[in-house]
C-alpha cells in the first residue's frame, strides 16, 4: 500500500482539532486507514529537522487519497465537518472550447488521450508540491510506472489551442525538454536521459518504436513527450494561473479515472473547471472530456442490512453513506432498492458490494452486532486432500528430507523425452502461445521439478534429500474444464550410493501413516477385501502413452531395468496402481545433468479419499 507524507499541522488544521497520535490513529483505523508513522515522536535528525508529518498507509485503490488534499477531503466528511464538493463543468471563458485531435499514427504506439483546463488556479507552495507529487503518485501507482498512464500539466498562457497529439519518427520530434537549455531531436533525448536515475526508467516504454507520442499547439511548440518528459516551454510555476492537463494512456477506463483524481483535488484552488473537445481522427468521434457526473448505482436495503447484521430505515443507511462521500435517495420505482450517486474521486466502488462496505465502515466495524451466523458454515476446517497432503509432508520432513516447491510448468523434453517417456498426445495440457520453451506444458510428473532442483544444488554436500508435495495436470475430455489436477507425493535423494532403500523405507514410512498395511501381492490379488499395499517389479521397457501413474503397464525405461517397482494399493475392494520407485536409468542423469545415482519415489494420494 502506497504511504502518503502529510503535514500534521496543516492536516489537523484542515479537521478543525488537534488530535494525540493515539487518537488520530483511531481515527484512521475506523476510515480504513493506517496511521504509519508520527516523526514528532521520531528521534532521526533527518525527521527532527523538518516539520512534524503523519506517515498515512493508504489502500492501493484509493486513488483519491493520495495526495493531502484528498486525505484532507475524506476525512472532514467522515467526520461530517463538510459535504463532498460537487464538481461542475464551467463554459469556456472565451466562448468556444479547446479542442484537441488525436491523430490516426497514435494508434502504434499510445491511443488514447484526454485532457482538462483548472482556470484561475491558485498555487502556493505547498499546493504546488503536492500537485507534482500526486501525480508522480498516480504514475507509480494506477498508471503502473507510466506504461498504462502519463499526465502532462502546462501553463496555458504560454501555449495556444488547438492542440494535436501525433506519432512521429523520433528523428522529426525536436524540442527543449523541462529544465534543459539544448534543442533535441527524439533520439538525442534518449540518449540523454539514459543514465538519468529519475527519467531513464521510462524510457524503455517507447524507445523501441518506430514513431514517439507527441502533442503540439497550434503553432507546432511542443508540449510533451509522453511518457517521458514536458517541453520547457510550458512548464508550470507558482505564477501559472490557467493549467493545462493532458493525459496519454494506453488504457481507456485509466485516462479518465486519472483526469477525475486531479480535478476532484485540485479543481476546488481553481475558479473553473473546463472541459475540453476531444477529437479523434482515426474513427471520426468527438466528445468532450471530462464527464464529471457522478455515476448512477443501486443497492439492495436488505442486502445493506443482511449483512452488516443491521436493521436499520433507509433514511439512516442514506446517512452513513453521505459520511462516505455518496449521494443516496430512495428508489422512485422500487421501495427495496436505493439509489446512490457515485462522485467522480470514488473509482474503487464497482459493485453493490463495495457500497455494503463503506456502509459498515460509517456505522464502525467494532460496533457491528456479533452474531453467529446460521445460514453458512462459520467453523474452518482444512480441505480432505489438503489435510492429507499435510499429513504427508510431516511424516517426510520428519524423516529427514527436505520440501521443495518448483514451478507447475516445465519443457515438453522434461517432462517426456528427459524421462525417456512417450507422449501420446492425449496427456499433458499444452500452452498455446508458451513465452519461453522452458514453460510448455502443465507437468504430469513431479520429477522433473525434483530433477531440475536437485541439478541446481548439485554443489552441495550428498546425500540430497528433497520431496514434494502437489498438483500435476492431465486433459479428461469427461470434466468440465476437460482437465484435471492430481495430487501426488514424490521424493528424490542423490548420493554416491543409489538410496535405493531409502526411498523404499520413506514409501514404507508414508504408507504407514496412510494406515495401509503392508501385504503380498499374491494377497492382493487374490482376496480383494484385504486391504493394503504391494510392489512389483518393473522391467523397464519402454512404453508409450499417458505418463499418469495409474497406467503403469509392467514397463518404465526412465528407471533401471530391474531395480523399480509398481506400487500397488487395495482399497475399498478395488486394485489401484498409485505409484513407482526405483532407481533413475544412467540417460535420465546425462539428461538432467547429475553427478550421482538418483532414487526416486512418486505415488498419486487422490486414491486415499
Amino acid at each position: 500500500m502506497p504511504t502518503i507524507a502529510v503535514d500534521k499541522a496543516a492536516l489537523f488544521k484542515a479537521l478543525e482539532r488537534e488530535y494525540t497520535t493515539k487518537e488520530f490513529d483511531e481515527l484512521c483505523f475506523e476510515f480504513g486507514i493506517e496511521l504509519d508513522e508520527d516523526t514528532s515522536e521520531s528521534k532521526k535528525p533527518e525527521d527532527q529537522a523538518q516539520p512534524p508529518q503523519l506517515k498515512i498507509e493508504i489502500p492501493a485503490n484509493r486513488y483519491d487519497m493520495l495526495c493531502f488534499e484528498g486525505i484532507a477531503m475524506n476525512l472532514r466528511v467522515f467526520l461530517e465537518k463538510q459535504k463532498l464538493p460537487s464538481w461542475k463543468l464551467s463554459p469556456p471563458k472565451f466562448g468556444q472550447l479547446e479542442t484537441l485531435t488525436i491523430k490516426p499514427e497514435t494508434e502504434q504506439i499510445r491511443r488514447y488521450c484526454s485532457g482538462v483546463i483548472l482556470r484561475g488556479i491558485e498555487f502556493t507552495q505547498e499546493r504546488y508540491d503536492s500537485f507534482i507529487a500526486l501525480q508522480d503518485k498516480l504514475h507509480q501507482n494506477l498508471a503502473r510506472q507510466r506504461t498504462l498512464v502519463s499526465i502532462g500539466t502546462h501553463d496555458l498562457d504560454t501555449i495556444k489551442g488547438p492542440f494535436t497529439y501525433e506519432a512521429l519518427p523520433p528523428e522529426q520530434i525536436e524540442f527543449i525538454p523541462l529544465n534543459q537549455t539544448k534543442k533535441m531531436n527524439g533520439r538525442e533525448l534518449m540518449e540523454f536521459y539514459e543514465k538519468d536515475k529519475h527519467l531513464g526508467r521510462y524510457l524503455h516504454i517507447i524507445r523501441d518504436s518506430p514513431v514517439y507520442p507527441v502533442i503540439y499547439d497550434a503553432n507546432r511548440t511542443v508540449l510533451s513527450l509522453p511518457p517521458i518528459i514536458n517541453g520547457d516551454h510550458s512548464k508550470i510555476t507558482l505564477n501559472t494561473k490557467n493549467v493545462f492537463i493532458e493525459i496519454t494512456a494506453l488504457d481507456k477506463t485509466k485516462v479518465e479515472i486519472v483526469n477525475h483524481m486531479l480535478v476532484a483535488m485540485f479543481g476546488p484552488y481553481a475558479e473553473s473547471i473546463e472541459a475540453i473537445n476531444i477529437v479523434s481522427d482515426h474513427n471520426n468521434e468527438s466528445r468532450q472530456a471530462p464527464d464529471l457526473e457522478p455515476r448512477k448505482m443501486q443497492a439492495e436495503i436488505d442486502y445493506l442490512n443482511q449483512v452488516t447484521g443491521l436493521n436499520m430505515s433507509p433514511e439512516e443507511i442514506a446517512r452513513y453513506l453521505e459520511r462516505m462521500g455518496f449521494s443516496v435517495a430512495p428508489s422512485s420505482t422500487d421501495k427495496s432498492l436505493l439509489d446512490v450517486s457515485v462522485p467522480i474521486n470514488r473509482a474503487d466502488v464497482l459493485h453493490q458490494a463495495d457500497i455494503m462496505e463503506d456502509f459498515a465502515i460509517a456505522y464502525g466495524f467494532n460496533k457491528l452486532p456479533r452474531v453467529y451466523p446460521n445460514k453458512s458454515a462459520a467453523v474452518a476446517a482444512p480441505l480432505p486432500m489438503n489435510k492429507l497432503s499435510d499429513i504427508v509432508r510431516f511424516e517426510a520432513a520428519t524423516a529427514g528430507w527436505n520440501e521443495v516447491m518448483p514451478l507447475i510448468l516445465c519443457s515438453h523434453d522434461e517432462n517426456f523425452a528427459w524421462l525417456n517417456r512417450k507422449d501420446d498426445g492425449k496427456t499433458a495440457i499444452k500452452l498455446a502461445n508458451p513465452k519461453t520453451a522452458e514453460y510448455q506444458i502443465v507437468r504430469t510428473s513431479l520429477l522433473p521439478g525434483l530433477l531440475k532442483t536437485i541439478n541446481s544444488n548439485r554443489h552441495h554436500a550428498v546425500p540430497i534429500k528433497i520431496f514434494e508435495v502437489s498438483e500435476v495436470g492431465f486433459i479428461d475430455l469427461s470434466q468440465e474444464r476437460k482437465t484435471r489436477n492430481e495430487r501426488h507425493f514424490a521424493a528424490a535423494i542423490m548420493g554416491k550410493t543409489s538410496g535405493f532403500e531409502q526411498v523404499h523405507g520413506l514409501l514404507d514410512r508414508v504408507m504407514q501413516m496412510l494406515k495401509s498395511a503392508f501385504i503380498t501381492s499374491e494377497e492382493g490379488l487374490k482376496n480383494t477385501e484385504l486391504e493394503g499395499y504391494w510392489i512389483e517389479e518393473l522391467d523397464g521397457r519402454c512404453r508409450s502413452g499417458s505418463s499418469a501413474l495409474s497406467q503403469l503397464t509392467g514397463t518404465d525405461p526412465t528407471f533401471l531395468k530391474g531395480h523399480s517397482a509398481a506400487i500397488k494399493l487395495n482399497i475399498g475392494g478395488k486394485n489401484h496402481t498409485i505409484g513407482v520407485f526405483g532407481i533413475l536409468h544412467p540417460s535420465v542423469l546425462h539428461k538432467f545433468e547429475l553427478p550421482y545415482p538418483v532414487s526416486t519415489l512418486e505415488i498419486n494420494l487422490e486414491v486415499f479419499l
